[in-house]
């Protein structure tokens, strides 16, 4: 089977971790050898959130004063590069030798009149406590919302409409080549108003779960799987009448609402795979990924 697998940004840092390199290097390792057993039996494509990087290498940028910071788009493109590297690493210490792989910086298309330039939504770094988003506000005029018990950084999050970069994307694919690609939903770029086929960087982060969901009904993938902290999508969450949601329909998952800034989009983005290609997406662990691609683990969703 051809299978997308879009990575949580937890399976990369953990919420509460510190952003250090061994940190992610060692989350990482856990993922490969979590993703290396199903990359031997089937042929794979990753995708990774880059939420926490993308959100450090912001401030890192915005604290040196001499040069102005650089745009989240820009700072997208250097957390594809950085994932990706680690990436291939370590998946190819562990899967044979000849197995090419190739990292691919993906810019995605936006709209620039999407609604999502006017109320940011997606979470971007780390998390702070009241007293230190109020005065990063202040200062660097950012946009913070609460995330549980602490606030962080949010940005717009347009819908992704177009990869560039899908053609390449299949080339590799056709030679054997295992893709890393549409890093953190991708690197947002739109063309500018007035001029033709001029393609510029927006200050944006797409989500992941989306983009991923067009790169997989794009490459004509025959699963889509995302990978996440969680076991599976859940009704009740965090009450005593919790219960996880096995085989489902896109019909019994739209019957219910889940959380904008967690489960819904990964939700939206599995139905939207279902019901444009009648094929299967899951939401689950990255540890149960093996028992997820032959349906015996996470939240099925069919047509």
């Amino acid at each position: 089977m051809k299978i997308v697998i879009a990575l949580g940004g937890n399976a990369l840092l953990k919420r509460g971790e510190p952003m250090t390199h061994d940190v992610q290097r060692a989350n990482i390792r856990v993922a490969a050898k979590a993703i290396a057993p199903v990359a031997q039996q089937h042929q794979v494509v990753l995708a990774h959130g880059n939420g926490p990087q993308v959100g450090l290498l912001a401030l890192q940028s915005s604290a040196y004063k001499e040069v102005e910071a650089y745009p989240l788009d820009v700072l997208g493109a250097q957390t594809e590069g950085m994932i990706g590297y680690m990436i291939e690493q370590e998946l190819g210490n562990l899967l044979p030798f000849e197995v090419p792989f190739a990292t691919i910086l993906t810019m995605v298309e936006v709209d620039p009149n999407d609604p999502a330039f006017k109320n940011p939504t997606k979470f971007v770094g780390p998390v702070y406590e009241k007293e230190e988003a109020d005065q990063l506000k202040a200062e660097k005029g950012w946009v913070f919302k609460q995330d549980g018990a602490k606030w962080r950084r949010v940005v717009p999050s347009p819908l992704p409409k177009r990869i560039f970069e899908i053609r390449p994307i299949k080339w590799l694919l056709e030679h054997g080549t295992m893709v890393i690609c549409a890093g953190g939903g991708g690197i947002p770029t739109m063309y500018e108003a007035g001029k033709e086929r001029w393609l510029t960087g927006i200050e944006a982060v797409i989500d992941k779960d989306l983009a991923s969901e067009l790169l997989a009904r794009e490459l004509g993938a025959d699963l889509f799987v995302i990978a996440t902290d969680v076991d599976g999508v859940y009704l009740d969450w965090g009450k005593p009448e919790q219960r996880i949601l096995g085989r489902v329909t896109i019909e019994e998952l739209r019957a219910h609402p889940f959380p904008a800034g967690s489960m819904g989009p990964k939700v939206e983005a599995a139905i939207q795979f279902v019901e444009k290609t009648g094929k299967r997406a899951a939401i689950g662990s990255l540890q149960d990924i093996e028992k997820i691609v032959t349906g015996e683990a996470g939240t099925n969703v069919y047509p």
